[in-house]
């Protein structure tokens, strides 16, 4: 379970770059109204004219031209045009230039930008980079500069332009760094935390599942994009359509500011991920002999002593603040009172992660896919794929170091010997996998990895290392997921899109951080007066709907036991005890009637999607594979923030894809466009709206056309 000083951690170090935040608030509304020339900083040979964005009735922009180059500018500008915010702050977060704009709240990305030292890797690997893929990526960042250069309005902080490549790269080296719990794990460190094993557990998840002929009525194949995100903010899906002529040809999503497709489908075969929670990062503590030497194998070694620069302003004054960091042979290094530890990670040291991606997108079979993938550069991440060839395939993808025995990995490991310096890794063969199970499906909700398909073709968990560190749970979404799979012969594409949709938890309660079965078998009297909400919950169907009253009830309860509980049940073995539960019926029976005047409420009464001044009932609840969660908003109301986001549904027959999708909100984040709420009925309704890939179709059925200038 996730305890509530890892959240601290978290809210006090990874504030930074917003992952699995909203970072609105982190930007004053104020706006920068100067002259400034950007001659200099657009060197680009890219003619815009060369480039048109095609506009369809929900805003979706289809950016074709003749090379990649030129698609990646035309994607920078329409993404400009509809969240030109979020990606400025994404890279000022990712460039050490956050607390400039916004003051004290962004010292810690400026701390952590350059405490994992991403602009030296990237300077001493840039090379690295294929010269096709610096082309696509300084398209990209010509794209934003050309974009700023003709609205300078909306420009937030003019020392952020020239976007350069480079400057990309370090955003991406955050993200993937912090997605590795590399700043949990820092957190913990200066909060003298650094004695328990550290747990890790989402909430709300992400589903992928794919299935062949084997598996399906018409003999096609499926493939469910459904990941988690949170709605807003950096790590928000932005949906796109990329044509080239040189091979592209996606229609997928990406994060503001990225130059191209994270999870999509081609003219040949698609892709999605789940997040995964191998063993991804260690925390080394060192061997001091003094404050400037440490000891490993007998041999001393001398301490690095580095300084982080922050500067803010308060009051229209500048202030430079320092933060000292250190750097061992292990990696960057942070002091507390019990000593010093080094952070390591494969993020440190890699930095190709976003050109595997775009090459993935550019893969015409799974045999280029499958070998993309051996470069090793996305340090984690399930992913879940299926082509128009019949095939699909699961991997527990990451980038996992292979380590010696007799240490534990999943706590602090001795850093006073060359044994635990970690340089290589397992190969993407030696990874969980399935290809072409004999079932005809692979699912995923980040759970076990051995148990992705039928229990008969599962990777088996003792073929792998532990110290590899893979998860063996299983969690509420993927028991429902097999229950329901299973429960057919052959599927229909409807059946597909049901299991899909459901919302349901399974019959008995499982989720992978706590046991709540007690609720099942709880007694009370019945003059009790929590007797009432025990029953209705006891009673409730387990279908997270709108109009249901066992899941608004229920949903009430959820929060106030991760609120107020969470420690006492973790201290209780993960087990919620009666004590526990009656506390938290009592708290569930007082906030209703606080904040209600009653028990009789629904889901859609609790809770609710919010755009600008747009507020409809939402169903859904935390680890349902149609997952939800949700913050406070008001009057005991509470609002979803994270979890069903991108929805993407595809059928591969022999001649290609048919893609089905849904965005929750719109795909423009601007609150005076057409498209800032305008898929939010289609969301709350379980419907998508059809997405083509033909180019004459698009243009002849085009809303606006136009080129980026």
């Amino acid at each position: 379970m996730v305890r509530k000083k890892q959240e601290d951690n978290f809210n006090n170090i990874c504030m930074l770059c917003c992952i699995q935040t909203n970072i609105n608030y982190f930007i004053l509304m104020r706006k920068f109204l100067f002259v400034f020339v950007f001659t200099s900083f657009v060197n680009s040979q890219i003619n815009p004219k060369n480039i048109d964005i095609v506009r369809d009735q929900y805003g979706i922009p289809h950016i074709f031209a003749e090379t990649d180059a030129e698609v990646a500018y035309g994607l920078a500008w329409a993404n400009a045009e509809d969240d030109f915010k979020t990606i400025q702050e994404a890279y000022l977060a990712g460039n050490a230039m956050l607390s400039k704009y916004i003051g004290i709240k962004g010292a810690p990305a400026d701390f952590i930008t350059q405490f994992i030292g991403s602009r030296e890797v990237i300077d001493q690997k840039i090379e690295g980079i294929s010269n096709e893929y610096l082309e696509v990526i300084s398209g990209y960042a010509d794209g934003l500069n050309s974009y700023a250069l003709k609205n300078p309005d909306k420009v937030l902080f003019k020392k952020l332009f020239p976007i350069t490549p480079k400057m990309m790269m370090m955003y991406s080296q955050l993200q993937l760094f912090i997605s590795n719990q590399g700043a949990d794990w820092a957190g913990r460190i200066l909060n003298n935390d650094t004695q328990d094993e550290f747990l890790d557990q989402n909430l709300t998840g992400s589903n992928v599942i794919a299935m062949n002929s084997n598996k399906t009525k018409s003999g096609e194949t499926f493939l469910a994009i459904n990941t988690h995100q949170p709605l807003e903010g950096p790590t928000s899906w932005y949906e796109a359509h990329l044509h080239s002529e040189e091979g592209t040809n996606i229609i997928g999503t990406l994060y503001p500011g990225t130059p191209h497709i994270l999870i999509g489908v081609n003219e040949n075969l698609g892709w999605s991920h789940t997040v995964n929670y191998p063993d991804k990062t260690d925390v080394f503590k060192l061997r001091m002999k003094n404050n400037k030497k440490y000891i490993v194998d007998g041999e001393e070694y001398t301490l690095e002593k580095l300084k982080a620069k922050i500067n803010i302003k308060v009051f229209g004054i500048p202030i430079n603040i320092n933060r000292r960091y250190y750097r061992s042979i292990f990696g960057p290094t942070l002091k507390n009172k019990s000593g010093y530890y080094s952070i390591r990670t494969p993020t440190l040291f890699n930095i190709r992660a976003l050109e595997q991606w775009w090459k993935m997108g550019k893969s015409k079979n799974f045999t280029e896919f499958y070998n993309t993938l051996k470069m090793k550069q996305i340090p984690g991440f399930n992913i879940g794929y299926a082509d128009k060839y019949d095939t699909i395939f699961y991997i527990s993808n990451g980038i996992i170091p292979k380590r010696a025995e007799g240490y534990n990995w999943k706590g602090i490991v001795p850093g006073d010997t060359k044994k635990t310096l970690w340089t290589e890794y397992y190969d993407i063969e030696d990874l969980p996998q399935v290809i072409q199970p004999k079932a005809g499906f692979i699912y995923d909700a980040n759970h076990s990895p051995f148990k992705s398909t039928s229990a008969e073709e599962n990777p088996k968990e003792e073929d792998f290392s532990k110290r590899m560190g893979y998860e063996t749970y299983d969690n509420n979404r993927s028991t429902r997921l097999i229950e329901l799979i299973e429960s057919y012969d052959k599927i229909s594409y409807e059946d597909f899109k049901d299991i899909k949709y459901d919302n349901s938890f399974p019959s008995k309660f499982n989720y992978s951080f706590m046991d709540i079965s007690i609720i099942e078998t709880l007694n009370l009297d019945a003059e009790d007066n929590l007797s009432e909400i025990l029953d209705i919950i006891q009673g409730w169907n387990r279908k997270t709907d709108i109009d249901s009253q066992g899941a608004g009830i229920y949903g009430v309860l959820y929060y106030q036991l991760i609120r107020n509980y969470r420690d006492e049940i973790q201290r209780n073995n993960n087990t919620v005890s009666r004590e526990t539960l009656c506390s938290a019926l009592a708290d569930t029976r007082a906030y209703l009637v606080d904040n209600f005047g009653s028990i009789n409420i629904t889901l859609g009464d609790f809770q609710k999607l919010v755009r600008g001044d747009k507020e409809i009932p939402i169903w859904g609840l935390p680890d349902v594979i149609t997952a939800m969660s949700s913050i406070p908003y008001k009057e005991g109301r509470r609002k979803v923030t994270q979890g069903e986001s991108y929805i993407g549904l595809v059928r591969f027959s022999k001649d290609g894809p048919q893609l089905e999708s849904v965005i929750s909100y719109g795909n423009s984040d601007n609150p005076d466009s057409d498209h800032y709420s305008d898929q939010m009925d289609l969301y709350s309704k379980f419907e998508t709206k059809k997405m083509i890939f033909n180019k004459e179709e698009i243009y002849k059925e085009a809303k606006k056309i136009y080129n980026p200038n």
